[in-house]
């Protein structure tokens, strides 16, 4: 039998949904945080050139990748709710935001633990720190921006437009220490052609399938209660057992 997955495209049919999936994905991303982060701090080999300092990279790659990954994500939601007027849309893009936010925020402060004995500085003008300095002020904006307007469905069209506009920034973080000259090292994952301990390899793809299963959950719940807020006054809500207590 075939599912109707366009079902779950309305509030009342995913918030059902959400509820049911938000657990597991916190679950799946204790377990894989804590496997990830034994193998990087006590498996892993101490590297030749950066010693221990370098295992800053098993939190700081991972955030950072779901950093651009989530912006990317949220744009396509707020896009689709442009588009289409879709109000679940404008949810997702809603609750997606402050986690991307702190994702990004935690990459930023990774990176200046990891650059203050790599290269002396806490902070330096370079082009990946400085468009990825960018991507936090346009999460903070989104949020800003939508939060400043009362009616939801304006304040979606409106954030809508920030987030498609500077989703522009994404592939010039990413690209950025190809296009400039930078102090900021390549491409840590790769899938071929890396000389990288297999130890390193398993903590840092662990790391980053618990990143993204932590961020899966907690939007997952923050559009629950976003769902709850703004359809507060419908039947369905109003009947739910938790909207009751």
């Amino acid at each position: 039998m075939a599912i109707n997955w366009f079902k779950y495209s309305a509030p009342s049919t995913f918030y059902a949904l959400a509820g049911k999936l938000a657990p597991w994905f916190a679950a799946t991303a204790a377990i894989l945080f804590a496997a990830g982060l034994y193998i990087g701090f006590f498996v892993a080999p101490t590297d030749a050139v950066q010693s221990e300092a370098y295992r800053i990279m098993f939190i700081h790659v991972p955030v950072s990748i779901l950093s651009m990954f989530i912006y990317l994500v949220m744009a396509c939601y707020a896009a689709l709710g442009l588009i289409f007027n879709t109000r679940l849309s404008g949810m997702m893009a809603s609750a997606l935001a402050p986690t991307g936010a702190l994702f990004t925020f935690i990459a930023l402060w990774t990176g200046a633990l990891w650059g203050k004995p790599m290269w002396g500085a806490w902070w330096v003008w370079d082009m990946r720190l400085t468009t990825e300095l960018i991507l936090l002020f346009l999460y903070l904006g989104f949020i800003a921006l939508h939060a400043s307007i009362d009616d939801p469905r304006r304040a979606d069209r409106a954030a809508a437009l920030l987030a498609i506009v500077g989703a522009v920034n994404v592939p010039i973080i990413y690209k950025s220490v190809e296009w400039w000259n930078t102090l900021h090292q390549g491409a840590t994952i790769k899938f071929s052609g890396t000389s990288m301990h297999v130890a390193m390899q398993e903590a840092l793809f662990t790391m980053l399938l618990a990143c993204w299963a932590y961020a899966i959950a907690m939007t997952l719940w923050r559009v629950r209660s976003i769902i709850l807020e703004r359809e507060r006054s419908t039947t369905w809500v109003q009947d739910l057992p938790e909207f009751k207590r």
